[in-house]
């Protein structure tokens, strides 16, 4: 019989897999800011960057190794590595090649940062702190707190999948709180699995699933220049079913995406923005993402304010087909406009503004002109997250 059972092995849920964060004076008060996640044997490698054009340079300097297997990553947190020019990526191979030294079994190692963009790395820091690793150490989650930057709780998840011919696991760590707006937030998410599966088969599942994951969610409308999603296979279970991969690894992205949204920088909300009947599923994903974009529905969000026109304007302002006539909009079960009559008296106006004070609710967008649909995920703006950025760097 197939199951997909959770454990808490979180990124060292696979077999062979191990994973440890340590500080080393990055972040303040002996807070944890580096991690490693290592694989006693080499690892298939699937992948989804940022759509950011100003690309940090670990993306670059991964995307220069080409087609390559590898059984080391190295992420520090508080420095983003972005915007440091060829310097920034001499840096990043100065620090892997010291790695090398200290730890020979490590193989086409690769690096991930998050924090400030336009710093050098402290590499020296870096590397003499990562020296001290145990790789044998399976501690998933102070490598999860070692990746935090204003992320109010570490991330991770992880589940055993059984299927007719055995059993893998897949198992996950991320970060992120601000700065999302995943055009594939500044977000990092790492993947480890014992599936026995290539990289093109993992690319093709991963970039799919992306769409409905990480794509679909939102906190400020930014994107970051280090958005990173790693998918690592060791393959030491010797067992593959893509069904039940397919469905594990969606729940394993879905969980952590929504995580995203719920620790959003101040936020005190989680939405759901369900869009359907759209011309098309191109233009429901678009009015679900205008929803989870617009700073003035997250403020309404954030005043408890169920301001239906608010939601309607900006699905007009989306440009995708819709008419005022055939629009229908609901706050979890509740209609306030239903194609051209406006139900919202002041009894529905109390019974919606409950509602909007729920941590965690549905806005649900019938445009009434079709078969498409799409679901977006985002949350509410308020004091808080001018207060966080306002002061980032310091």
């Amino acid at each position: 019989m197939s199951k997909i059972v959770p454990n808490n092995k979180g990124v060292c849920a696979a077999e062979g897999f191990y994973a440890d964060g340590i500080a080393i004076g990055l972040k303040r008060e002996g807070q944890k800011d580096i991690a490693f996640i290592y694989s006693d044997t080499l690892c298939e490698v699937a992948s989804v960057f940022t759509t950011n054009k100003m690309t940090a340079a670990p993306i670059r300097h991964f995307r220069a190794l080409g087609k390559f297997k590898t059984n080391f990553v190295l992420i520090n947190s508080k420095n983003a590595n972005a915007m440091t020019g060829p310097e920034g990526i001499e840096d990043i191979c100065e620090v892997l090649e010291g790695m090398k030294k200290k730890f020979p079994q490590i193989e086409n190692p690769v690096m991930s940062s998050t924090g400030v963009i336009g710093v050098r790395l402290p590499k020296q820091k870096i590397l003499e702190g990562a020296c001290g690793f145990d790789l044998s150490k399976k501690e998933p989650a102070s490598a999860s707190a070692a990746i935090m930057t204003t992320d109010t709780f570490s991330k991770s998840i992880a589940f055993d999948v059984e299927c007719e011919s055995g059993s893998f696991s897949i198992g996950a760590m991320a970060k992120g709180a601000g700065m999302i707006n995943p055009a594939m937030a500044t977000m990092l998410c790492f993947i480890t699995t014992d599936a026995d599966v290539e990289a093109a088969m993992m690319q093709e599942i991963l970039n799919e699933l992306t769409k409905t994951t990480f794509n679909a969610i939102s906190v400020d409308g930014d994107t970051s220049t280090n958005d990173t999603l790693l998918l690592l296979s060791n393959r030491k279970s010797g067992v593959f079913d893509k069904e039940l991969f397919t469905e594990g690894l969606r729940r394993v992205m879905h969980f952590l995406a929504l995580e995203m949204v719920r620790d959003g920088e101040g936020a005190t909300k989680l939405v759901e923005y369900v869009v359907t009947g759209a011309k098309d599923a191109r233009e429901a994903e678009i009015a679900a993402k205008a929803l989870s974009d617009s700073l003035l529905v997250k403020t309404a969000l954030f005043g408890e304010d169920p301001n239906w026109g608010r939601i309607a304007s900006t699905i007009g302002a989306s440009g995708i087909a819709c008419d005022e006539a055939t629009l229908s909009v609901s706050f979890n079960d509740l209609c306030v406009y239903e194609k051209g009559k406006l139900h919202f008296d002041a009894a529905m106006e109390e019974k919606a503004a409950k509602v909007m004070k729920l941590p965690e609710f549905t806005i649900f967008c019938d445009i009434g002109l079709g078969e498409g649909e799409f679901t977006a995920y985002g949350c509410d703006l308020g004091y808080e997250y001018v207060k966080i950025n306002a002061d980032y760097r310091t």
